[in-house]
């Protein structure tokens, strides 16, 4: 077997991780995309990662380290992508664990860990960002350990071995002490010490296991895995085994690995490499590429169930069809069934009424296929979230999030008080230096809503963080928002003088001289229930004059809502309009406020 290391890199949101890939690329001047170099994130390559800072979908890489060849799989830290997390763990043998030197453990460090000792993969701990001023690494690796044990570690696993780094200046060692690094081959030699070889007989039958989907104009559909076992060639004939069973015969048209971060054509590839093969139309993530004398299937991805639904329509408002591109009822179903293809944690149905049912991980993993459609082009309508529940012996059960807060200690008591009218159930509280920690149990719908509260609550300052626990009995609970929506009375265009008397009734979304129509939200009201407002109403005018009017006047700066504000903004009563230009918000019955 030829030397080949597969490692994957897990950490929480933010915690350096896709810097320190960045880091690795660039040391083994590893050749790249001309548009490539010099840009911040090599890996962060998606728009949408770009404007975030998270990585959202999981991406390959290869290097190679002194005859050695190293193939790095850079996975998302967000447990709504918690479907690439799982499936991109099967490739790997061992992983790199980032902490940040100053956060310590965080909620989705303990989700990928999780994932990644249920496999028995091997950790190794990268206590990251060490040039930070406020870094403490010694609460940081007691805290690690502290992980370790909670989550059920062996022995072997809970002694794991440390590396300290700084990735942005890339730069690694055994020691936390950045004057004695020099560059970042002690993760190198980390990799090479400490994660095995790949297992897999190469004189076995072939068995690869499809892990991601991609397309491709002149190839086809690009199907990426590791070889578990036997070899492949370019060109051999290969047997496709799909999610029913159901055998097909193929030929390999392309076979591919990554050098660096692209595709290169190769010849051949045995047991322990990961591979992207071109010529199977309808292969799908979780599937076998299987030997054609001897097929046997490997056993299937098992995928987490989604939590959330929306439904998504064909935009309805008086504006359809004037700023989006694809707004047609085929259209919008092409491209999210398009999106089955890739994201195996996504479920779609046709909706009774005409629309389709949209399940997903979390509000943020269905706001990231929003957003990608808008930008795409596509005109829509999409409903509140609802959590989706099921009937485990006789009684139903809904899902649960674990909560993470850190606040500082002045806005703790608002926090409780809000999570107590939530159905928030304590598990853990500890103030350390001013800045509380509080753990909570919490029904995933009661939290629809809460984010934007808690960011006004905390003036910015609290961190929120959720996993999910799972479906326990549901106890019928849910939050109602405690205001109305201002509601507009005409179609027309808003106007400043109508917009500074309708300012006292509550907070505004919009700005004067916008296009609106009769049924649109402008604003949320300060009271119960919804108002009827008049925003198109000019100023009467007059050849009086007296000198100090209009002085007093004002009009405050309206609420912006973006995409997961407005989503966590309406009611059962309400809709979001999604087009590449606007966002808005209106009633489902445009006629009444009810």
């Amino acid at each position: 077997m030829t030397n080949i290391r597969n490692v994957a890199i897990i950490a929480h949101v933010d915690h350096g991780k896709t810097t320190l890939v960045d880091s690795l690329l660039t040391q083994t001047q590893t050749k790249m995309d001309k548009d490539l170099v010099g840009t911040d994130l090599i890996m962060d390559s998606n728009e949408l990662e770009k404007e975030r800072g998270i990585t959202i979908f999981s991406k390959n890489a290869s290097v190679e380290f002194n005859g050695t060849r190293i193939n790095i799989i850079d996975t998302p830290g967000h447990a709504d992508f918690g479907g690439e997390v799982e499936r991109v763990l099967k490739m790997a043998d061992g992983c790199l664990l980032l902490i940040d030197a100053k956060e310590g453990p965080m909620p989705q460090t303990r989700f990928v860990l999780k994932q990644a000792l249920s496999m028995g993969l091997k950790v190794i701990v990268v206590v990251n960002k060490i040039d930070k001023a406020d870094a403490r690494i010694d609460y940081v690796l007691n805290k690690t350990f502290d992980l370790f044990i909670d989550l059920g570690a062996s022995e072997e696993s809970a002694y794991f071995p440390v590396l300290y780094a700084a990735g942005k200046l890339g730069k690694a060692g055994l020691e936390p002490d950045i004057n004695t690094m020099t560059d970042i081959t002690p993760v190198f030699e980390a990799i090479m010490k400490e994660i095995p070889e790949p297992t897999g007989d190469a004189e076995k039958p072939l068995q690869i296991l499809v892990t991601s989907i991609a397309p491709d104009n002149f190839k086809g559909r690009l199907a990426t895995g590791r070889v578990w076992n036997g070899k492949i060639t370019q060109g051999q004939d290969i047997t496709h085994i799909n999610r029913e069973g159901i055998e097909k015969k193929f030929r390999v048209t392309s076979l591919m690995r990554f050098e660096g971060l692209q595709r290169t054509e190769i010849k051949e590839a045995e047991a322990g490499d990961i591979v992207t093969i071109a010529g199977i139309p309808d292969v799908t993530i979780g599937e076998t590429i299987a030997d054609p004398i001897t097929p046997e299937a490997l056993p299937l991805l098992d995928i987490e169930e989604p939590t959330i639904r929306m439904v998504f329509s064909v935009n309805s408002s008086p504006f359809a069809g004037k700023e989006g591109e694809f707004k047609t009822s085929r259209q919008i179903e092409e491209r999210l069934y398009k999106e089955l293809e890739t994201d195996v944690a996504l479920k779609i149905d046709k909706s009774p009424d005409g629309g389709w049912v949209v399940s997903g991980r979390g509000e943020l993993h269905l706001a990231i296929l929003i957003e990608r459609m808008r930008r795409e082009g596509y005109e829509f309508q999409v409903s509140r979230p609802q959590v989706i529940t099921k009937m485990i012996d006789r009684v139903i059960h809904a899902p649960y999030e674990r909560l993470f807060i850190e606040t500082p200690e002045v806005f703790s008591g608002t926090i409780i008080q809000k999570m107590g009218v939530r159905h928030g159930q304590l598990i853990n509280m500890k103030n350390e230096g001013g800045i509380v920690d509080i753990e909570y149990i919490i029904p995933t719908r009661e939290l629809f809503g809460f984010r934007s509260q808690f960011i006004t609550d905390t003036k910015g300052l609290g961190l929120m963080n959720t996993i999910f626990e799972g479906f326990k009995p549901d106890n019928g609970s849910g939050f109602k928002r405690d205001y109305g929506s201002l509601v507009v009375h005409e179609n027309g265009t808003s106007k400043m003088h109508s917009l500074i008397g309708i300012q006292s009734r509550g907070t505004v979304f919009i700005g004067p001289n916008l296009p609106v129509y009769k049924g649109q939200v402008i604003g949320s009201n300060a009271r119960l229930g919804d108002m009827s407002v008049n925003v198109c109403k000019e100023k009467q005018q007059t050849n009086h004059r007296s000198s100090g009017e209009g002085v007093s006047e004002h009009f405050n700066s309206p609420k912006l809502m973006d995409l997961e504000d407005s989503l966590e903004y309406i009611d059962d009563t309400e809709l979001v309009e999604v087009t590449p230009k606007n966002i808005r918000i209106r009633k489902i019955d445009l006629n009444g406020t009810r």
